[in-house]
């Protein structure tokens, strides 16, 4: 049965970052439209992504099946990033290892109820559109080269 959830959670969560993408511009326009889709995921179905933020705690073979699943995403966001990259239009860093702080951040901000309880905000409709912003803000300053740098 687990097998089956983690399967269906991934083609799931496939699926809305596949829409995103088809919708989204070049550059900058793909970073934001998925985390936009992961943040109304978030709001939409909290469980979902709750879901697979555990089984990555559960190590082989639940976390080694999710991590199959979704290696297509993965490959075709590395080398989206590392096109960028090349490009100059995002700071040079190793793609997989910035995709790992991406995710934990963005999965974090959405999953992380009682850390955020514990910071001080209310998990609302309200203050999900504000993380979001926030870490919208943050990525684009990570991420992105100003022109004339």
């Amino acid at each position: 049965m687990l097998e089956a959830v983690i399967a269906r959670s991934a083609a799931d969560l496939s699926r809305v970052l596949e829409a995103a993408l088809a919708g989204a511009g070049e550059g900058w326009d793909r970073v934001e439209a998925v985390v936009r889709s992961v943040f109304r995921l978030a709001a939409r179905q909290p469980e979902l992504l709750g879901l697979l933020r555990e089984m990555g705690r559960l190590g082989p073979p639940a976390a080694t099946q999710m991590t199959l699943a979704l290696e297509p995403l993965v490959q075709r966001a590395s080398a989206f990033l590392e096109a960028e990259m090349d490009a100059g239009t995002m700071r040079r860093y190793d793609p997989r290892l910035l995709l790992l702080a991406i995710y934990s951040t963005v999965v974090g901000m959405v999953t992380e109820v009682e850390v955020l309880r514990a910071l001080g905000e209310e998990p609302t409709a309200r203050s999900l559109v504000r993380r979001r912003a926030d870490v919208l803000q943050l990525l684009r300053t990570a991420l992105l080269v100003e022109p004339g740098t």
